[in-house]
């Protein structure tokens, strides 16, 4: 097969059709990119003297040079909502910040840097009056937008690469439980449904805001519009299933619908944990790729794609937990035949790393990932 373009690699995949190799994500997206001291290994390791910028704050994940992401291999390219400019940050305690949803994230230090972890949640007292006085974020700031209209197609037709698209504002369980807080959120879905309600379809009202003007201006060019909304833990889910049809998916199938009025790029979740017990429902909401798949979570990975491998893209499934922290290169190269065999055949797999890569995985491993990825993905998949 003659050798694609890395659009025409991923669309292929997204299409489940067999293109001439696996297509590899390496900075694409907020949950398939370097936190940044995994990326400063990196960079002094190959040599790459580039600044590093903050893609998410609280996430802490660097956005890729393109001389990395050409080094790696990476067939896709992250098109971003861009911060507000009409907002500035509250004063608050040093070690601390808060974001324009109000809620407050504490830095918490460990072995290689720190993370940033939820302090203080805003709306942990508040009834459904008080969502109509809550100052929200701006839809409309005009920073969110500014430069899109070049970049989208400026990497649409100069660029080989397929684009991943990003409007910052697409989740509804995790912006509901970061502002109400974890526990009570649970509680929420159970014993405060109303609230709830009330909560989930402000947050509609605003994804759709923003979504919808985002997609309006880079809507043609993406192969991928990313949403993220964590449902699993390490072992099972956050909720029951019924709890899960209840109170998420119908927000989560509307907003899918609107994001499909404005562009034909496919639908990307992100979930971690085991979510195997939903993945019929994440279909029937309207999702066409599935990531991280946290391999050292679910479970009957030849099932899920003997199941769902024909109307489901995986995206990921590179263990990040065990093999590319702690194994040899040639364990991380045995790694990725290990997902190639499971998910590649027929297409409908983008290989990528399950989540971040974190500090803890050192730079020749992640080298080893990317040149395992096209060595070992030629079609067709033996």
């Amino acid at each position: 097969m003659a050798e694609m373009t890395s659009r025409e690699r991923v669309m292929a995949a997204l299409r489940h059709e067999e293109p001439d190799h696996v297509p590899l994500d390496i900075g694409g997206g907020n949950t398939t990119s370097l936190l940044v001291e995994t990326y400063e290994n990196l960079k002094e390791y190959i040599g790459i003297s580039a600044p590093t910028r903050i893609a998410h704050k609280v996430f802490r994940v660097a956005w890729l040079d393109e001389g990395v992401m050409v080094r790696l291999g990476s067939d896709l390219r992250p098109v971003r909502l861009k911060p507000p400019k009409n907002w500035t940050p509250p004063l608050s305690e040093p070690g601390t910040f808060i974001d324009e949803w109000g809620i407050k994230w504490r830095q918490t230090p460990y072995a290689e840097g720190y993370y940033w972890e939820l302090a203080e949640s805003p709306l942990a007292n508040a009834t459904i009056s008080d969502l109509d006085s809550y100052l929200w974020p701006d839809p409309g700031d005009p920073g969110r937008y500014e430069g899109l209209a070049e970049e989208a197609p400026y990497l649409y037709y100069n660029t080989p690469y397929a684009l991943m698209g990003d409007s910052g504002f697409k989740g509804f369980w995790e912006p509901a439980y970061m502002l109400r807080g974890f526990e009570q959120g649970l509680m929420d879905l159970v014993q405060n449904q109303e609230f709830m309600h009330a909560l989930m379809e402000k947050l509609f009202e605003l994804n759709v805001a923003v979504t919808k003007r985002f997609l309006e201006i880079t809507g043609p060019y993406l192969a991928v519009v990313r949403t993220s909304d964590d449902l699993g833990v390490q072992d099972t889910l956050m909720m029951s299933p019924a709890t899960y049809r209840k109170m998420i998916k119908p927000y989560q199938k509307r907003f899918n619908e609107v994001i499909k009025q404005y562009t034909d790029a496919k639908i990307f979740y992100h979930s971690c944990g085991n979510v195997t017990r939903l993945v019929g429902d994440l279909i029937d909401a309207g999702f066409e790729a599935l990531n991280p798949v946290q391999v050292s979570a679910m479970d009957d990975l030849e099932d899920l794609k003997a199941n769902y491998g024909d109307r489901l893209t995986f995206w990921g499934g590179i263990d990040t937990q065990r093999v590319l922290p702690y194994g040899t290169p040639g364990e991380v190269r045995e790694e990725v035949r290990l997902r190639i065999c499971q998910f590649g055949p027929g297409g409908g797999y983008v290989a990528a790393a399950v989540h971040n890569i974190q500090p803890d995985v050192p730079p020749r491993n992640i080298l080893a990932m990317s040149e395992a990825v096209r060595e070992l993905g030629v079609y067709p998949i033996r």
